[in-house]
């Protein structure tokens, strides 16, 4: 019999800004090869380490392929199979004696996130099916919320330049973002730049990756990036290196901002930041003087109390420098504001939510799960593409909730992750090599498909099927999950108006020509500069140093700094009990929790390891590669120590995460963060953490 060969287009579901293009061979039904596609102009055929190997990924042999019922004590993991049939009946039955309870729908939580980008699989039936059912919904804040309102509210919209015209910047900061591990492609296109002259600086409290492949690495004291672009600004405007041009045509609140950044003084900066006020003036000076200049700046510098402003701040420096308007200048957040898809107001049925519905805030789960108080109390859990007992902050805390037995919780996942052993049913689901989904980026401008590329593994589904059956099964109105995952690609490549494109730059990205070439650039320029002339999608049109959006919210309409709900300066109480700021940044084999069960990711990243600087390792009597005990009133975790300069005294840092069932004493970085929010977007505070260490012996375990 001759052998059928095909090769499919695939996109890269992980929460990376990259969003790769991909093509899997197909034989015989078995995906035999996976490799970057070399057509797509960002990612150019160059896949991670931890994507390279999705195939062996998608036929690991620890794969959840059938339907499982909990037979043991929730956290054991033992579970018996059951059919889908059973499985589906169960949740709805559940969930249908729940909804006519005194308790009603509002006691049932979605909770999900990224283990997907995928629009289909993340948000469509899911949304329509809790959205009908009245279920409480879920504020997803856990990643980027706090950096989202801060530019939003200086820039109008998650807009950022072309990546591509990076290659005509001539100064690139990386401001928190370790670009060389998190953002490769575009680190790719940074270092054609500094081959054609341009000079690289990162800030950041780590000397990551990306910092030791730097000009120039600022080792800035965690939290304080607003006290640092607001002391930028003070440079920029007592020196008159401001584009004032600009800032009259295009900006709002010029010497409002002038005033305010008039406080922050080098020598006061130098005292929030740890760094010399001559780094200050110096890095001001090339910022205003060097063109184009190009900001970089990531999430994690957003993960503390004053996180929402930090971004604020930063995302004004282009403005009163005029970097917008010169090709490679400006800044970098997020593109995922670009795309004129149909609306997702439209597309998840927003208009079937009940009024009056409560919002739970998914980085507050730990509380939402135990608060007494909280009328009506969660009692139905529906987790998918998360991994809360892991994620979450607060994990002992989280775990205890999920421990209870009065509450009933559905996983629906691809393998036995810490979130599954506290599952009384656990649906088995598809990997990106199994089923339809469509993405857009947060990297680049592209829009891609994914075509299924072999037929789903054991009973797994794809989240569209399992919640077309439990829609069926609870009898809702049938045109709520009838559409099929084609039709639903189709439907949500219909452009929207009022965004911040217009629709017809998505007028030639169809489903047949997406199948046909796999990706698809939006209809823009080349080099695309979105505020080059302005177009601010603010209140006034206007890039708003003033915003008129946060005055009327009653908040300080201009950018300060707000310390860290944990700083030492001012927590002063709380660092003589824990001294050192954690910072618990990706672990580059894994991508938050995900691969973190794949023995290769595992070897790749070692064993549970904290950075130490030499002053805190020996005032602890710490030694290289000893065992430690990472702790604060919230919880510990274990590790072991590797003694560094790339860490400041006074800051610790644990790469994750790894799963907790993996490593000794069974718990991550997530056992000692809290649940504190940042000032703007209620977002989460991983990084505003203050731990103590101390050496452990085995026998301590």
């Amino acid at each position: 019999m001759a052998q059928s060969l095909k090769t499919i287009h695939a996109t890269c579901p992980h929460d990376c800004p990259d969003t790769c293009s991909m093509l899997v061979t197909v034989k015989d039904g078995k995906a035999i090869s996976l490799k970057g596609n070399p057509d797509h102009p960002i990612t150019k055929g160059f896949l991670c380490g931890k994507v390279s190997r999705y195939i062996e990924r998608t036929y690991h042999p620890t794969r959840l392929l059938h339907p499982l019922k909990r037979i043991g004590a929730k956290g054991e993991g033992r579970f018996e199979k059951i059919s889908w049939q059973e499985a589906i009946d169960t949740v709805a039955a559940k969930l249908g004696s729940i909804i006519d309870s005194p308790f009603g729908p509002q006691s049932i939580l979605p909770y999900s996130y990224a283990g997907t980008m995928g629009r289909l699989q993340s948000s469509s039936i899911d949304r329509r099916f809790f959205h009908r059912i009245g279920a409480s919904l879920l504020e997803r804040t856990i990643c980027a919320t706090a950096g989202v309102a801060g530019s939003h509210m200086t820039l109008g919209a998650r807009a950022a330049i072309d990546p591509e015209a990076v290659l005509h910047s001539k100064l690139i900061i990386n401001w928190g973002s370790n670009t060389s591990v998190t953002n490769s492609h575009l680190w790719a296109i940074m270092h054609r730049a500094r081959k054609a002259g341009a000079k690289i600086i990162t800030i950041d409290p780590f000397r990551s990756k990306t910092a030791e492949k730097s000009d120039l690495w600022i080792p800035i004291r965690p939290g304080t990036d607003a006290a640092l672009a607001l002391g930028i600004m003070h440079v920029i405007f007592r020196d008159n290196l401001q584009d004032q041009d600009f800032i009259d045509k295009f900006c709002l609140g010029g010497e409002d901002l002038k005033s305010r950044a008039n406080d922050f003084t080098p020598a006061k900066v130098s005292t929030i930041t740890g760094l010399k006020p001559i780094i200050i003036e110096q890095l001001a000076h090339d910022y205003a003087n060097t063109k184009p200049a190009f900001i970089r700046l990531n999430y994690g510098l957003q993960r503390h109390g004053g996180g929402g402003m930090a971004v604020r701040a930063i995302t004004c420096l282009p403005g009163i420098i005029g970097a917008w308007k010169e090709t490679g200048g400006g800044a970098f957040l997020s593109t995922s504001g670009m795309y004129p898809l149909k609306a997702a107001s439209a597309f998840e049925r927003h208009d079937l939510i009940p009024k009056g519905t409560r919002a739970i805030n998914m980085s507050l789960l730990a509380d939402a799960l135990s608060d007494n108080n909280l009328a009506p109390p969660i009692k139905a859990l529906i987790v998918y593409n998360s991994n809360p007992a892991a994620v979450c902050p607060d994990q002992s805390k989280v775990i205890r909730g999920l421990k209870r037995e009065d509450l009933f919780t559905v996983v629906l996942e691809q393998f036995p992750t810490d979130t599954v052993d506290y599952a009384d049913i656990v649906l088995p689901a598809t990997t990106q090599l199994e089923h339809w989904d469509l993405h857009t980026s947060y990297g680049h401008l592209h829009v891609q498909i994914n075509e299924p590329a072999i037929a789903p593994l054991g009973e797994s589904l794809p989240n569209t099927e399992i919640f077309r059956l439990l829609s069926k099964a609870m009898k809702l109105e049938p045109e709520l999950y009838a559409a099929t995952d084609i039709e639903l690609i189709k439907e949500a490549l219909e452009p929207s108006a009022g965004g911040f494109n217009p629709a017809n730059v998505m007028s030639k990205i169809t489903f047949d020509q997406l199948k046909k070439e796999g990706s698809m650039r939006l209809d823009l320029p080349k080099d695309y500069a979105p505020f080059a002339n302005g177009n601010f999608p603010t209140p006034s049109g206007k890039c708003e140093f003033f915003s008129t959006s946060m005055q009327k919210l009653g908040l300080d309409p201009l950018p300060s700094y707000t310390p860290s709900h944990e700083d030492p300066q001012t927590r002063i109480d709380l660092a003589a009990h824990y001294p050192i700021q954690l910072l618990s940044p990706p672990d580059p084999a894994f991508l938050n929790s995900s691969f973190a069960n794949l023995d290769w990711q595992k070897q790749d990243a070692g064993r549970p390891t904290l950075l130490i600087s030499p002053i805190d390792a020996a005032s602890r009597g710490i030694t290289e590669e000893a065992r430690v005990r990472i702790f604060n009133n919230r919880g510990e975790f274990l590790a072991h120590a590797k003694i560094t300069d790339a860490v400041l005294s006074g800051v610790a840092v644990a790469q994750g995460l790894w799963w907790n069932k993996d490593v000794p004493g069974k718990a991550n970085a997530n056992a000692t963060t809290s649940t504190a929010i940042t000032d703007l977007g209620a977002g989460a505070t991983f990084f505003d953490n203050l731990i103590e260490v101390e050496p452990v012996s085995n026998s301590d375990i």
